[in-house]
């Protein structure tokens, strides 16, 4: 028979519901609340999933909207409340649920409801990207969430301000409707036309650094810009550069003008820091439930780790090196060692400068060695580094090309 995990914080009704479901020859898992009922979800997979709106650290509601949103939406839940209104019925219902039962509930009903929840197919297919809502836990993550919603429902049109640890990806992916299409700009080198656009149509379109966008793609940037409305698309851009150092770069004004219009500084991976162990842990379920790693766990050891790193590269960085960290040990917990050896390159901590050389080849060796460290570290954002450096940046430019170091601002295509 099937698994079935049932999550209420009434001792009664889990009694209750569990003597009735086991009479009937199922196997039942009990969860008192939602951080017991994620670590039955991840560790036990249950065949459907009996779920309480109503409890204490977390609503029903919301880990539904959890597992939606990450990727572990693939058992049927059925929602419970005493409390409950046509109009929360309707809405677990569009997030994923497949029946409402309100208490107290009776006996027919509830074996109907089970009945109904195990004929289901599987649900089968790769998951979603993870949006800001698989973040539940995380306060900024939260506040970013509902300053997300309120702009997609009165702009086709955002700009990211960001630095070094972007989350714009993940503040981005948010804009977009479950099933729509996702078009990266800074992906394409040809000219974009209308054809690639009907085929995003009602999707998003996302520019990860406009700084670093060539003439074609900023012409392909122009010419999406002025069909988001026919197409029902909209426009997420990023960067770390103001208007006007972009407009020295090159850009056109009138377009960068457009761009400005909505803007929002969303929190980096520095401002999230505490919650990083959780971003970490829930990406970590999300390539295990989308089977591109192998089951997996961080130990709490690794999870420090991976906080104490800085993340110049941001969500695409941490991203890369989670699903790193899984397809690299044979264990099934990845611990703190396999994070150091992933994190902190041979030459970290130790400066590796031969003093059996003159002193300019010495000096040379080490600044090498100091700006490539800042680069690697600032994510490559000149700025910061000419900060950091003390440099100007027309004496810091010249000093990498000295060096043989590439600078972060990528050549532009004619």
């Amino acid at each position: 028979m099937a698994n079935i995990l049932i999550v209420d914080d009434e001792v009664g009704i889990r009694e209750l519901l569990s003597e009735i479901l086991r009479d009937e020859g199922h196997d039942v898992l009990l969860a008192e609340n939602a951080a017991a009922a994620r670590a039955m979800r991840n560790a036990r997979r249950p065949d459907l999933v009996l779920l309480d709106i109503w409890m204490p650290d977390t609503d029903g509601i919301t880990l539904l909207k959890e597992w939606s949103a990450n990727g572990q939406l693939n058992m049927p839940v059925v929602m419970m409340s005493g409390h409950g209104t046509i109009d929360t019925a309707v809405e677990a219902t569009r997030i994923g649920a497949i029946d409402y039962l309100e208490k107290p509930i009776g006996l027919q009903k509830l074996l109907a409801a089970v009945k109904r929840g195990l004929q289901r197919p599987a649900v089968q297919g790769v998951p979603a990207p993870l949006t800001l809502a698989a973040f539940s836990r995380s306060a900024p993550l939260r506040e970013l969430q509902r300053l997300v919603q309120q702009m997609v429902a009165t702009s086709r049109v955002l700009l990211l301000r960001v630095g070094a640890g972007s989350l714009a990806e993940l503040a981005a992916r948010s804009f977009q409707a479950k099933g729509t299409s996702w078009l990266d700009l800074s992906t394409v080198s040809v000219p974009l036309d209308v054809n690639q656009l009907q085929t995003c149509q009602a999707g998003v379109l996302f520019a990860p650094e406009l700084s670093r966008l060539s003439r074609t793609q900023q012409k392909n940037l122009a010419f999406a810009l002025e069909r988001l409305e026919r197409y029902d698309l909209r426009l997420v851009v990023a960067t770390d550069h103001t208007l006007e150092a972009l407009v020295r770069e090159g850009w056109d004004e009138g377009l960068l003008l457009r761009l400005f219009e909505v803007s929002l500084a969303p929190p980096s991976i520095s401002d999230v820091r505490d919650d990083l162990p959780e971003i970490a842990s829930q990406l970590l379920l999300h390539l295990v439930e989308a089977g591109e790693v192998p089951r997996r766990r961080f130990a709490s050891a690794a999870l420090n780790a991976l906080r104490a790193h800085p993340w110049p590269g941001g969500y695409a960085e941490l991203r890369a090196a989670v699903k790193s960290l899984a397809l690299g040990t044979l264990e099934e917990e990845i611990d703190a060692t396999d994070v150091r050896k992933l994190l902190i390159p041979p030459s970290e901590g130790a400066v590796a400068v031969s003093l059996d050389q003159p002193l300019r080849e010495a000096r040379e060796a080490f600044e090498r060695l100091y700006f490539e460290h800042h680069l690697r570290l600032e994510g490559s954002n000149m700025t910061r580094l000419a900060e950091k450096s003390g440099l100007e940046r027309t004496h810091l430019y010249r000093k990498l090309k000295q060096l043989g170091l590439q600078a972060g601002r990528r050549s532009e295509e004619a």
